[in-house]
């Protein structure tokens, strides 16, 4: 893929700059894990996320929000898939969203992303995920979300993380149990899925329970046994 390339997936350490866009230079950013390599979309990207969201769309879409009749489908919409990248730019160089996408061995399978990210007195952002459905129960999105941890605790330097999950997506659920990551409750009617308002359990993780665990999340998901 577009730029999947320039670091080898293996390394231990993120790789972050960012320049503002009045420089002409949009932010890069690259995070490694062992088996994979997240990084922000770009426009040359669209073939490739479009034939996955497309291959996915009755798998993916029940656990989604619903999307407008009147806005275009960035899946089959080469415009409109670029002015999510436009978007997605923005939010990142605002500091307030980081959307990723999840390569392995270079090419596309999902996305990892930090959303609302709330600084001040919470110092707090929520994660999200999908993954190609070929893909799945590799344990790679449990190494993005790791990947991710690492991010947003050591370089950006927030407090806690939550990730929100319907009570029947069981698929979602056992990446949490994989990252060990606490349980706090369950939210009712807490966001509209699908057309539906659906509850969801809140899991949080804390920049302590990083610090504690941080040694045994490398070891398993972000250092190379190779």
């Amino acid at each position: 893929m577009s730029g999947a390339s320039r670091n080898t997936v293996g390394s231990a350490s993120p790789i972050f700059s960012s320049k503002h866009p009045a420089g002409s230079q949009i932010a890069t950013l690259r995070l490694q894990g062992n088996r994979i390599m997240m990084r922000p979309l770009v426009p040359s990207d669209h073939a490739a996320w479009s034939e996955v969201r497309l291959r996915n769309g009755e798998w993916l879409s029940v656990w989604e929000p619903k999307r407008s009749d009147y806005i275009a489908d960035p899946a089959t919409d080469y415009q409109a898939f670029e002015r999510r990248c436009v978007a997605r730019d923005r939010e990142r160089l605002a500091g307030t969203s980081y959307t990723l996408g999840l390569f392995i061995e270079n090419t596309f399978a999902g996305e990892v992303n930090l959303n609302n990210v709330v600084r001040g007195a919470m110092q707090t952002g929520t994660v999200g995920y999908w993954i190609d459905r070929k893909q799945a129960g590799n344990g790679y999105v449990a190494e993005g979300v790791a990947v991710l941890s690492r991010f947003a605790f050591e370089e950006l330097k927030l407090h806690r993380i939550e990730v929100c999950i319907i009570p029947r997506n069981v698929n979602s659920k056992k990446v949490m149990e994989k990252l060990k990551f606490r349980l706090e409750g369950l939210a009712e009617r807490f966001l509209e899925i699908n057309g539906v308002w659906e509850d969801h359990l809140r899991y949080g993780f804390t920049i302590e329970e990083w610090q504690d665990r941080k040694a045994a999340i490398t070891q398993q998901w972000l250092v190379s046994k190779t």
